[in-house]
């Protein structure tokens, strides 16, 4: 198994330090706003990895942190705490803010069949943790202290800058003048914040009342669940250059070794070639989606047609022809579920499927293979008992779908209003076919046509 090391550049054969557990860290959501299709993608990216390290027989220690406190509206250590902005705009309190978008999250999350970590850690169920690994390196010297808070020097980490290539040289001598003249460099930054009386989240601590900067606290619960060694850490490409770069100083400093050995990065999703946002009125949840009459899993098997590395453009056609795409995969692997097993060798399908997988989660190569196994003119059970292993990496809920269709759930009118349609395109009066999906669509069933005839699913 290969995978693509963001820290060395180039892909890297992956071996757990434990030979049989992966300990796998991956940045969570900040919880005061709702998550989006462009945030999802890096928890589908989360995903695919984890079902490819299971289908290679690995079992992972997971955590994924929940941001409910400490990260700024900027990541570079200015502006107000998100969480309060968020309280300030809705009239709530932070806790309240922390409970519906974590919820509304995991929501999110289950509809798009992503597999979730092992561990989900809130960063306010972590602060001594947090307050023990600044005092670490407070005792080492890596940090010091101002009237604003603690702050890392990273002028005493010599590795500063080797995730994302940039010599610190060049970001000092490039650095704004008007930078807090306390800080020894521009480019230092909190570990933990002195907060002003009137601010809500704070705790004690050695420097007085305050909170975490938002990089400590992931560095923060990487040692409390996995010491001083992580296998795999994973987050969106706009974590690279500031917050995964602070992560790398604040573990090596304390640790005084390499502390995550793999770190993997997934691309942006745009919107209609384009940068998402609010500005723009481009920014969809799924719930926008399903709005429009698409069913999550549709997304899923949009996002499986790119590979994670690469930027993936969004479009309402392109999900459309995903959607399209979706059931006709379900229809062609039903037609083999209920054929009789014929013995074929499928060996050379599996091979396949593993080769992509396993070359740095080449998904769309292995959905192709999947594919090119149900489109087989010979209909074998053992086509669809194959394409339910494949589908354990791909998460597409095959079974599901089946075991829906066998049931024959699927209401008489329905099935009768089906008949008329069908019938109506046949003689071409196509005005009442529409008009007929368009009532089984209001039922909650789709029809997809195919030369054979059609298919009826429910949303």
């Amino acid at each position: 198994m290969k995978l693509f090391n963001t820290l060395t550049k180039r892909k890297e054969e992956f071996k757990p330090v434990n030979p049989n557990i992966v300990n796998m860290y991956s940045c969570g959501p900040t919880v005061y706003y709702y998550a989006h299709i462009g945030n999802m993608r890096a928890y589908l990216f989360m995903d695919s990895l984890r079902r490819v390290l299971k289908y290679n027989g690995y079992t992972i220690n997971g955590v994924m942190n929940i941001t409910d406190v400490g990260h700024l509206t900027s990541d570079e250590d200015e502006g107000e705490d998100k969480m309060e902005v968020a309280s300030k705009r809705e009239n709530k309190s932070v806790w309240e803010i922390a409970k519906f978008y974590t919820d509304f999250f995991f929501d999110q999350v289950k509809q798009l069949n992503i597999d979730v970590p092992e561990n989900i850690v809130p960063a306010t169920s972590c602060i001594n943790d947090m307050i023990e690994f600044v005092k670490g390196l407070m005792e080492k010297g890596y940090a010091y202290e101002t009237s604003k808070g603690i702050y890392f020097d990273v002028s005493k980490f010599k590795g500063y800058g080797m995730l994302s290539g940039t010599k610190l040289e060049d970001k000092l001598a490039g650095a704004r003048i008007e930078v807090d003249p306390e800080k020894i460099n521009p480019y230092d930054f909190a570990l933990w914040i002195k907060a002003p009386k009137e601010h809500i989240m704070q705790w004690e601590s050695p420097w007085g009342m305050g909170y975490p900067g938002w990089h400590i606290e992931c560095s923060a619960m990487g040692r409390k669940y996995f010491g001083n060694s992580i296998d795999i850490h994973t987050g969106g490409i706009d974590h690279k250059t500031v917050h995964h770069e602070n992560e790398i100083a604040q573990n090596d400093a304390l640790n005084g070794k390499q502390t995550v050995r793999f770190w993997m990065h997934c691309e942006f999703l745009q919107v209609d070639g384009g940068k998402m946002s609010k500005s723009l009125n481009n920014i969809y949840t799924l719930e926008d989606l399903k709005q429009k009459g698409f069913d999550p899993l549709d997304f899923r098997y949009f996002y499986l047609n790119a590979h994670y590395s690469k930027k993936q453009n969004f479009t309402f056609d392109a999900l459309k022809s995903s959607r399209i795409s979706r059931l006709r995969l379900y229809d062609e692997c039903f037609k083999h579920k209920i054929a009789e097993n014929k013995n074929l060798d499928l060996t050379h399908y599996k091979q396949k499927f593993e080769d992509a997988i396993n070359d740095d989660l080449n998904i769309p190569l292995a959905l192709s293979v999947l594919w090119e196994m149900v489109k087989n003119e010979e209909k074998a059970k053992e086509v669809y008992e194959m394409s339910l292993t494949f589908d354990k990496v791909l998460g597409l809920d095959i079974e599901k779908y089946a075991i829906e269709q066998t049931k024959g759930e699927i209401p008489q009118e329905v099935l009768s209003m089906a008949e008329l349609r069908w019938e109506a395109k046949k003689n071409k009066n196509f005005a009442y076919a529409d008009e007929l999906r368009n009532k089984i669509g209001e039922l909650g069933y789709d029809i997809l046509d195919s030369k054979e005839g059609y298919q009826i699913t429910k949303r």
